[in-house]
C-alpha cells in the first residue's frame, strides 16, 4: 500500500467518528496499519478535524519511531500500536469518549449482550477492562492502557468482540481496516445507548439468550455467513 494510500483511509475513518457525533472538538482518534511494511498512520494530536489532509497523518513504525510527519501523533500513540502489536488480524483501530460508551466504561461496567442489534456485532458482552494501578499510571500511562486491553483479551477473541471499554476512560475499537475500525465504534455507541434504556425498563435483565445471540451472529459472521450479497 502507497503510505498517501493509507493516510487517506485513516484521515477518513477520523472524519467518520465525527460525522456520526462521536467527538467533540479534538477528542479520540483513529489509526491504520499497513502490514505488509509495518508502518502506522494516525491522526496528529490537538489538530481540528476539519483541518485535516491526508498528508497531516503521522507514519510511524511499531515501536513508534516517527518515519513521516511535521506533527505530533495523537497522544494515545502508544495504546494502538499495542493492539497493533497484540492482536495481528487488525488493520484499524478508533478511540472515541462517545457519551453512552464512555459512560459504561467510567461506572467501570461491561456492556452486556441484550439483544440482536448487539449480536450482530459482538458475539457476547463488550469487555472493560481492570482498572489501572497508580504505577501503570504514573509509569508509562498510554503503553499500560493498551496492555490492560490486552490482558483483558486473555480469554476473549478480538475479532468476534472488536471493541472494549477502559475502565474510567473510554472506548477502543478495531477492524480490518480503519473504515471497519469506524463503523465499529458507531455501532459501539449504539449498543451502549440502546444497552442504558434497556437497564432502565427492565434492570434485572440477564440478556439475550445464547441461541439468539448466536443466531444473529453467525449470520453475519464466519464461512456460512448468509447476510449481504455474494
Amino acid at each position: 500500500m502507497q503510505l498517501l494510500d493509507l493516510q487517506t483511509e485513516v484521515l477518513e475513518a477520523n472524519l467518520e467518528i465525527v460525522r456520526h457525533g462521536l467527538v467533540l472538538y479534538t477528542f479520540g482518534n483513529a489509526s491504520g496499519i499497513d502490514r505488509e511494511s509495518g508502518l502506522v498512520a494516525i491522526k496528529p494530536s490537538g489538530v481540528p478535524y476539519e483541518k485535516m489532509t491526508p498528508a497531516d497523518m503521522v507514519i510511524c513504525d511499531l515501536d513508534g519511531k516517527i518515519i513521516e510527519s511535521r506533527l505530533k501523533p495523537s497522544s494515545d500513540l502508544s495504546t494502538h500500536l499495542e493492539l497493533y502489536r497484540s492482536f495481528p488480524a487488525i488493520g484499524g483501530v478508533v478511540h472515541t469518549h462517545s457519551e453512552f460508551a464512555t459512560g459504561w466504561a467510567q461506572a467501570g461496567c461491561s456492556i452486556p449482550a441484550f439483544g440482536t442489534t448487539h449480536a450482530d456485532y459482538f458475539y457476547g458482552p463488550v469487555p472493560v477492562t481492570e482498572e489501572l494501578t497508580v504505577d501503570e499510571i504514573a509509569s508509562d500511562y498510554v503503553l499500560n492502557t493498551g496492555k490492560a486491553i490486552v490482558r483483558r483479551f486473555r480469554d476473549v477473541d478480538p475479532s468476534a468482540v472488536p471493541a472494549v471499554l477502559v475502565a474510567g476512560h473510554a472506548p477502543f475499537c478495531w477492524g480490518k481496516d480503519p473504515a471497519d475500525a469506524a463503523h465499529n465504534a458507531v455501532i459501539l455507541e449504539a449498543v451502549a445507548r440502546m444497552a442504558f434504556y434497556t437497564t432502565l425498563l427492565r434492570p434485572n435483565f440477564s440478556g439475550v439468550s445464547q441461541a439468539l445471540l448466536e443466531r444473529h451472529y453467525f449470520r453475519k459472521h464466519g464461512v456460512d455467513a448468509t447476510y449481504g450479497q455474494k
